[in-house]
């Protein structure tokens, strides 16, 4: 059949639809019928209702359902004919100048655009990398042991010191007035890890039990507590319990309580460097894989489908909410959330993925089931049962794509990365941590 397409915008098209009345017409007479044989109605025995009482009842649902249906097939048999790539579901309205005998629709919609990636040649993208070194090793060794800690009361005339962990009672008032959570009785930090403002923390060190001491604390203009934020409390703090922190020896039993199969000390070592360089692997594969994104878009020519963005904004306001809503906000469901909040990134998304899945396309960089099983065994490879882990992707197809998608950003990675200028850079192990975090 020839399709006529009539560009309405740079990605908007129109299509007009006909199809016969007789066709709709045998399709709901064929589906009436076959209704009539099963529906149940007060007053008459099954299979036995009268086929006028049937289409008075279902006539015209059953209609609405035949001529969407017919609608739909007409529509993909006219894009297919005419090789357009449809971004989203047409806007469909009925004509009503349509020739006796038949039935006419204008179907609007959008296509996805031409994507035009410009020579990757003439771009250079900085790559990083990093070592595990010993430092790296001792360091997660020093927090390992501080997990497994254990503290010990220290004789009464003892002082505060750094590493004690101090039990408190303190409260605050500013202007003379007590104010919320600034009151409190046995409460424990450790001092020196930044659980307590500095001023708090400073004004506690040195302190024996039953040792009291007034002061004043201006809270930073970014304090969490907005009510609070950039005001001075004047402070009384009172020393009721001090225990010194003992760490475990660097041993084979600090490796036996970790699940060490090779329960020594090089066998612990060995273990740790193992899993560092596995998260440096994925911290720096994530870490290029952005640089390569970014390249990507800022070398990418290509019209945005509103349809497209559209659909991403609605699943980012979503998400948004659904996350208020786990946060337990009331009525997050029907939190004002505008749309212009989330459109730069709806729209940096929709351009990313329609310039990789080109990228993909044209050089045939779909992922494998062998790059797939690959990452997954990988993945698990930290967990204490890595065949659960495997299983657990593996048993939902949700994130076996979430795991495809992955691989294949890593594929376009590897060949954006062999045709570009690449600068290489070595972070040092912490600063590659510390940018993560941030």
């Amino acid at each position: 059949m020839t399709v006529n397409v009539e560009t309405l915008d740079k990605l908007e098209r129109k299509i007009t639809l006909t199809l016969p009345v007789e066709v709709i017409e045998t399709e709901v007479q064929t589906r009436l019928k076959r209704l009539a044989r099963t529906v149940r109605m007060d007053g008459f025995r099954p299979g036995k209702v009268p086929m006028n009482v049937v289409a008075q009842r279902y006539g015209y649902s059953v209609q609405y359902e035949v001529m969407n249906q017919k609608v739909g097939e007409a529509f993909e048999r006219a894009a297919n004919e005419a090789a357009l790539r449809v971004a989203a579901p047409p806007h469909i309205t009925e004509k009503q100048d349509a020739p006796e005998g038949e039935l006419a629709f204008d179907a609007v919609f959008e296509v996805f655009p031409e994507v035009k990636i410009k020579d990757l040649s003439d771009v250079t993208i900085e790559r990083l990398s990093a070592e595990v070194n010993d430092a790296a090793i001792d360091k997660t060794l020093e927090i390992l042991r501080k997990q497994r800690r254990t503290f010990a009361q220290r004789a009464h005339d003892a002082q505060v010191q750094e590493g004690d962990r101090v039990t408190v009672d303190f409260e605050g008032k500013i202007d003379g007035e007590a104010f919320q959570g600034g009151k409190a009785e046995d409460f424990q930090f450790v001092l020196g890890e930044g659980q307590m403002l500095k001023v708090f923390e400073d004004a506690v060190r040195g302190l024996k039990i039953g040792d009291s001491r007034s002061f004043p604390l201006v809270f930073p203009d970014d304090y969490h507590g907005k009510d609070v934020a950039g005001k001075q409390a004047d402070f009384l703090v009172t020393v009721k319990k001090i225990e010194a922190a003992h760490l475990p020896e660097v041993n084979e039993q600090l490796a036996k309580s970790l699940g060490i199969a090779d329960a020594s000390v090089a066998g612990l070592r060995a273990d740790i460097r193992k899993n560092l360089e596995r998260e440096v692997k994925f911290r720096l594969l994530a870490r290029n894989k952005a640089a390569v994104m970014d390249a990507l878009i800022a070398n990418a020519e290509l019209e945005l489908p509103k349809s497209s963005v559209q659909a991403e904004l609605e699943r980012m306001i979503a998400g948004a909410r659904a996350d208020l809503k786990q946060r337990g906000i009331k009525d997050a469901d029907k939190a004002p959330i505008p749309e212009e909040v989330f459109r730069p990134q709806a729209e940096r998304r929709v351009r990313l993925g329609l310039t990789v899945a080109e990228l993909v396309r044209a050089n045939n960089l779909q992922t494998t089931p062998e790059q797939i099983k690959s990452h997954i065994e990988e993945l698990a490879s930290s967990y204490e049962r890595p065949a659960e882990v495997i299983r657990w992707y593996y048993d939902d197809q949700r994130r076996l794509s979430e795991v495809e998608a992955v691989v294949m950003e890593n594929n376009v990675t590897g060949f954006v990365l062999e045709r570009v200028t690449v600068v290489d850079k070595t972070l040092e192990f912490d600063e590659l941590m510390a940018q993560q975090q941030a």
